[in-house]
């Protein structure tokens, strides 16, 4: 990229990022430590700078067991060179990492925490994250927990991710009744073909409370790229079980859709997904993740993609919900 990519305030948080986060759930999983450092440099040296990952990242993996993302981003930044200083690098607790190793509660929280900033070299994490909601602790004690760290400077801000309007005001809400942290991001799963979770309550909730929105499958797991188009393109894939789920015509119109916005702008339909992403309203930087150089040299560049409201018209109407399919 020649031109380094604007900046957007994440929600009441004091930092400002670049319109898209490097999802590191590839880190230890399809991308080993030295293509992670390759890729790593490529995309804060372009003037990208938030990095998001997750305590339990990758131990979906044979022979993992969680923390492999976050180890593999701390070798990273030990390195020096300024890395910790250029990024804005968020994690997340709460997701099972073994026997008594999981949730919300206020114990936990300050145990996972020290074991995240082992791993990931550093002494503060920019932006905590809630990775799910967890009902069997009062969102008071998690917040309260989440005061000492910030207090002690081992956390800057918090954020939730997987919540639901309901979960997420009722937070917001405590936070403001009690005068404590709240959170001040949203991370939903959230693209063009992924919705009706997002779009409607919760979107108007971070929208009326200031919420910065970093939706992560931004790409549906790759779909959206179009490298998938039928069930012979899934064979040997790792995201295989997630992606053929998209395979049903209105993904398939979705991609004509995306084909046909790329051809105008001469963009792929990976940067026009993205850029998509981008220009909706309330969204801060959607998450995206890449396991080569031109791959994320590809996604970058739809940060500089503007899309008119033709073009997202023409997505919206292919990506509207199906009522009844046409059956041949």
């Amino acid at each position: 990229m020649t031109d380094m990519p604007e900046r957007r305030p994440l929600g009441g948080t004091p930092f400002t990022i670049a319109p898209l986060i490097f999802g590191g759930n590839v880190f230890g999983w399809t991308a080993d430590e030295a293509t992670s450092f390759a890729l790593l440099d490529r995309f804060v040296d372009a003037g990208f700078n938030a990095i998001d990952t997750a305590d339990v990242y990758s131990g979906w993996i044979e022979g993992n067991k969680g923390g492999e993302s976050e180890t593999i981003i701390g070798n990273w930044l030990a390195q020096g060179g300024g890395r910790r200083d250029r990024i804005v690098l968020a994690t997340k607790v709460g997701m099972e990492m073994g026997p008594d190793r999981k949730g919300l509660a206020r114990g936990y929280i300050l145990r996972a925490v020290e074991d995240s900033l082992r791993r990931l070299r550093t002494d503060r994490i920019d932006l905590y994250q809630s990775h799910q909601a967890d009902d069997t602790v009062p969102i008071e004690e998690t917040l309260r927990a989440y005061e000492d760290l910030i207090q002690s400077g081992k956390v800057r801000a918090i954020g939730a991710s997987n919540y639901e309007a309901a979960a997420l005001a009722e937070a917001l809400d405590v936070s403001e009744g009690q005068g404590l942290p709240r959170y001040e991001a949203l991370q939903p799963w959230y693209n063009l073909y992924d919705r009706s979770d997002y779009e409607g309550e919760t979107e108007r909730l971070c929208e009326a409370r200031g919420l910065g929105v970093i939706p992560y499958f931004g790409l549906a797991s790759g779909f959206l790229s179009g490298k998938y188009r039928s069930e012979a393109d899934l064979a040997g894939r790792p995201r295989a079980y997630r992606v053929k789920n998209y395979l049903n015509p209105r993904g398939l119109r979705i991609l004509d859709a995306l084909d046909a916005v790329g051809a105008e702008l001469n963009a792929s339909d990976a940067q026009v997904a993205l850029a998509w992403l981008m220009a909706r309203p309330g969204i801060t930087a959607p998450i995206a993740s890449a396991t080569s150089i031109a791959q994320l040299d590809e996604l970058m560049e739809a940060a500089a993609l503007k899309l008119d409201a033709a073009h997202i018209a023409r997505l919206d109407e292919a990506a509207a919900p199906v009522t009844e399919e046409v059956r041949s």
